[in-house]
């Protein structure tokens, strides 16, 4: 049997005496993306196997109603770090949506400086405004001197 050159790594192989139309090597990722591409294209051309495979997932949640519970519970640091990312996510979304915003149209100039320091400083390009907390601390003007 001549050899052939897999689709996927172009590799050169065998291919199988049981499987004479055989274009993919044995090589587990090249299976795996055949796989892939195999479902995708029945996905997109068969109608029936496109509803099977959205109607398998519904029918599994239906039967195993309360599993992402007991997931949760039984894994909670798996719960938090989620938790975490969820939250890392937000903010950058947050900031995002601040670049370039120009609502701020009535500012009095100040003498101040203001730094933005932290993991979300880094996604804030051209900015007026950005949710902070600012402490204003107002100098005292100096006592007299009593003469006593």
């Amino acid at each position: 049997m001549d050899e052939r050159r897999c689709r996927y790594c172009q590799k050169l192989f065998q291919p199988s005496k049981y499987q004479p139309r055989q274009m993919v090597c044995g090589d587990p990722a090249c299976q795996r993306r055949h796989r892939a591409d195999y479902h995708r294209q029945k996905i997109a051309t068969d109608p029936e196997y496109r509803e099977v495979c959205r109607d398998s997932p519904r029918k599994w949640r239906a039967r195993h109603p309360d599993y992402w519970k007991r997931y949760r519970s039984d894994h909670p640091a798996v719960v938090e770090r989620n938790r975490q990312q969820q939250q890392a996510r937000d903010r950058r979304r947050r900031l995002r949506h601040l670049a370039n915003n120009t609502s701020a149209l009535d500012l009095k100039h100040s003498a101040a400086q203001v730094w933005l320091v932290g993991p979300g400083a880094t996604y804030l390009a051209n900015n007026n405004s950005a949710p902070a907390q600012i402490w204003v601390i107002e100098a005292l003007p100096p006592r007299p001197v009593s003469s006593a």
